[in-house]
């Protein structure tokens, strides 16, 4: 059996991290690229798990590459390339040097629509894309509550190095393991107030918290009920937020997935399980237009998860 990706911990050091933030800051993009190329290199031969659940994905989207072997080696390492490039627009968008003219799409305008009524929410969201660029959104609505809820273990050297790098803050930040009854009621408070919520739906959760398998991409995954339950216990709107680059802008989509306000109680199991398929075809369909920008680098399918030290 594989790891949790939980498990897996931070692989890339401070020291890092900060130099390729500084390379790209002062320097420039181009100047990022060419240190990336290596640096990506180096951590596709090194790191086996990524590397092979890389393919595995890229496989069941490119049948083919099963039978071309160097093709799907050279579209693996273009895909962690894609994943490092991803720097620096964390930094830009965390710098706020993302002009309004690089935001394409119509998930402004809904996300503004949905502030606009008054009704707080729950976000979706994924790891395709970029969602830090999202930032330029928050920061056009500065009374805009929202707080966001991840597993901060793997990723809070980054979050510190990027807040310490750019001067500015990260929204209020909840960690998803330690959802007791009492911040269950505080987000009831937050949403009920016209507040979001932002939580990731397309990792497993950790031990003890209940999944479902959903037909993704062709196969059965995991996916977590959590954040369709919080929906439903919250009786709010649940939405879906994306950003990709695209054609040398950033397009943002923000769409809906259910309602829970009118929910009732014996429909409750009914509709999470049609609201987390929604969601897992809502998220191949974008993934299918942007293979490049998923970047769950750990055996995702079940089928996968036994088969995660075959050497590819």
């Amino acid at each position: 059996m594989s790891q949790h990706w939980a498990s897996i911990g931070e692989r890339d050091s401070v020291i890092g991290m900060t130099l390729m933030v500084a390379i790209q800051r002062y320097l420039g993009r181009w100047p990022f690229r060419i240190v990336l190329l290596p640096v990506i290199l180096w951590y596709f031969v090194m790191h086996g798990t990524a590397r092979r659940a890389s393919q595995a994905y890229l496989q069941r989207l490119d049948p083919s590459l099963r039978q071309r072997p160097l093709a799907r080696r050279w579209l693996s390492y273009r895909h962690f390339l894609a994943f490092g490039e991803t720097l620096m627009d964390k930094v830009a968008a965390w710098s706020g040097d993302i002009p309004d003219e690089k935001l394409a799409g119509k998930g402004i305008e809904h996300f503004v629509t949905a502030i606009d009524g008054g009704r707080g929410g729950l976000i979706l969201v994924a790891h395709h894309g970029n969602l830090d660029v999202v930032n330029a959104l928050t920061e056009r609505h500065p009374t805009l509550k929202l707080t966001v809820m991840m597993h901060t273990r793997n990723a809070r050297k980054f979050n510190e190095l990027l807040e310490r790098v750019t001067g500015r803050p990260r929204p209020a930040i909840m960690e998803v393991s330690e959802i007791t009854p009492a911040t269950a009621q505080t987000l009831a408070e937050h949403v009920q107030a016209g507040g979001f919520v932002v939580i990731a739906a397309d990792r497993m959760p950790l031990s003890g918290q209940r999944t479902q398998r959903l037909d993704f991409l062709g196969d059965n995954a995991l996916f977590p009920e959590g954040p369709f339950w919080l929906a439903a216990l919250l009786r709010c709107p649940l939405y879906a937020l994306a950003c990709v680059r695209e054609d040398g802008r950033f397009r943002i989509d923000f769409d809906t997935i259910g309602d829970a306000q009118h929910l009732p109680r014996w429909q409750r199991d009914t509709w999470i399980a049609e609201a987390m398929q929604h969601h897992a075809d809502h998220l191949a369909e974008r993934v299918r237009c942007h293979p490049l920008q998923w970047f769950n680098f750990y055996p995702f399918w079940i089928n996968d998860m036994d088969d995660a030290h075959d050497d590819s």
